[in-house]
C-alpha cells in the first residue's frame, strides 16, 4: 500500500496557487519542506498536481532518466521564445539536442579550457582594473560578475567583444536579456488570456528578443565572412563540425539558438555563483583566510596565473562547490512521470511532475553535517 503525500489544504479551484507568494516563491518553498519530515510535499496548482522534493534518496530517485525526464513546459516554454531548440530548452524528442551535444562536446575538454584560458585571464584582468579605477566606491559586484561573465563567453566561445566593462551601463544585450528573462517569469505567473490582452508587454517583450536575435545572427554573419576555419571554439564547431554520429550539421537558426543559449543560460548562473561566493567570504572571514593563504602560497607577489596554477587550487574550488550547496544559483529543477513509478513508499503516476528543491536538499542533515555552516559540511574547509 502507497503511502500518503501531504501537503498544505488549497482553496476550490485555485488550489494551493495563491498561497503562494510572487516575492520570495522559493523561501516559502522551502519553509514548507521543512514541515513535512517525509521529504515530500504536494500541491495543487491550477488543477496540477506537483510533487516536491528535498530528501536526498528521493531526489537520487527522481534524477533516475530511465523514469523521469526533463520537460519543456511552463517557465521553460516560454524561455523557447528566444532559446528555441538550444541545449537547454530543446525538446527530448528533437534530435537536434543529440546532433548539438555531441558536436559540442570536444569544446569542454581539459584541453579546449586550456586554450582559453588567455581569454579568461584578459577579462578578469579588466575587472580587477575597473575595481581599481573606483577605489572607495560602492560596487555593485552582481553586476560586475555578470559583466565578467559575459564577457568570457563570448570572447572564448564566439571570438565577441561585449567590452563590458568600458562602459557604466550594462550593455543592451544584457538589458534585453533582463527583460526578457523577467517577462517570461511574470507569464508563468499569467493566464494566457491575461498574457494576451497586454499589447505593450507583448511589443517590448518582442523587440528585446529582435534584439539579442540580431547581435547573435551578426555574430555568426561575420564569422562566416572572416572564412577563419579551425578555432575549435564553440562558434567554430557549429559552424564547421558535423555530428560524429549521424553526420547532420546545425542549421543557421539552431546555432542562433545555441549561441543565445550559452550566452544567456552559460553567463547567469555563473555570475550569480560568484556573486554569492564573495558574499560568503565577506560574512566568513576564517575560510577568506584560507583563500588568501593558498593564492600567497601559489602566486607570490604579482605573479600571474597561469592554467597549471589554477589547476593545483584546492580551497577555491571548494568555496565555490560550497556556494553551490547553500546558495545555489538555480533554486531548483523539475522532472515529469515517463510512466506509473515510485518515489521511495509514495507512487506516483504518469506524466506527474516533481520538483526537486536545492536549498532544503542541500542543507539536509542526511547528506551533511552541520549544513547550515559555510565552510563545516562535511566536505568543509575547516578540515
Amino acid at each position: 500500500m502507497s503511502a500518503t503525500i501531504d501537503g498544505p489544504k488549497g482553496l476550490p479551484v485555485f488550489g494551493n496557487t495563491l498561497q503562494i507568494p510572487k516575492h520570495s516563491p522559493n523561501a516559502y518553498l522551502s519553509e514548507l519542506a521543512k514541515q513535512y519530515d517525509d521529504g515530500i510535499f504536494q500541491l495543487e496548482l491550477l488543477g496540477r498536481t506537483v510533487l516536491f522534493v528535498s530528501d536526498p534518496d528521493l531526489a537520487t530517485e527522481a534524477c533516475d532518466e530511465s523514469r523521469f525526464y526533463k520537460p519543456i513546459e511552463r517557465v521553460l516554454a516560454i524561455v523557447r521564445d528566444f532559446s528555441g531548440d538550444g541545449l537547454f530548452t530543446a525538446r527530448e524528442d528533437e534530435p537536434v539536442w543529440g546532433h548539438a551535444h555531441r558536436i559540442l562536446m570536444p569544446a569542454f575538454s581539459q584541453r579546449s579550457m586550456k586554450a582559453y584560458f588567455p581569454q579568461m585571464l584578459e577579462i578578469s584582468e579588466q575587472l580587477i582594473a575597473s575595481w581599481e579605477q573606483r577605489q572607495g566606491e560602492d560596487l555593485n559586484v552582481a553586476e560586475d560578475m555578470t559583466r565578467l561573465t559575459l564577457d568570457v563567453i563570448s570572447l572564448t566561445g564566439f571570438d565577441y567583444r561585449f567590452n563590458s566593462f568600458q562602459s557604466p551601463e550594462l550593455h543592451p544585450f544584457l538589458q534585453a536579456m533582463g527583460r526578457t528573462l523577467t517577462e517570461a517569469m511574470l507569464r508563468n505567473r499569467q493566464l494566457p488570456q491575461i498574457t494576451k490582452l497586454k499589447k505593450k508587454q507583448e511589443a517590448a517583450y518582442r523587440a528585446d528578443i529582435a534584439l539579442m536575435q540580431d547581435l547573435v545572427d551578426d555574430v555568426i554573419r561575420r564569422r562566416r565572412e572572416s572564412g577563419a576555419k579551425g578555432s575549435g571554439d564553440l562558434l567554430g564547431l557549429m559552424l564547421e563540425a558535423a555530428d560524429p554520429k549521424t553526420g547532420e550539421r546545425l542549421s543557421d537558426e539552431n546555432i542562433r539558438n545555441q549561441v543565445l543559449t550559452f550566452l544567456i543560460a552559460g553567463h547567469e548562473t555563473t555570475s550569480g555563483l560568484l556573486s554569492f561566493a564573495l558574499y560568503n567570504l565577506l560574512r566568513n572571514p576564517h575560510v577568506l583566510a584560507q583563500a588568501y593563504a593558498e593564492v600567497d602560497r601559489l602566486l607570490p607577489g604579482d605573479t600571474a596565473p597561469t592554467y597549471e596554477t589554477i589547476m593545483k587550487l584546492d580551497v577555491i574550488p571548494r568555496i565555490l562547490d560550497e556556494t553551490l550547496r547553500i546558495w545555489s544559483p538555480i533554486p531548483a529543477f523539475g522532472v515529469k512521470a515517463r510512466h506509473d513509478t515510485t518515489l521511495g513508499p509514495f507512487d506516483v503516476p504518469a506524466g506527474r511532475n516533481v520538483v526537486i528543491l536545492l536549498e532544503p536538499l542541500h542543507s539536509h542533515p542526511k547528506a551533511w553535517e552541520r549544513p547550515k555552516e559555510f565552510g563545516r559540511s562535511t566536505r568543509g574547509l575547516d578540515t
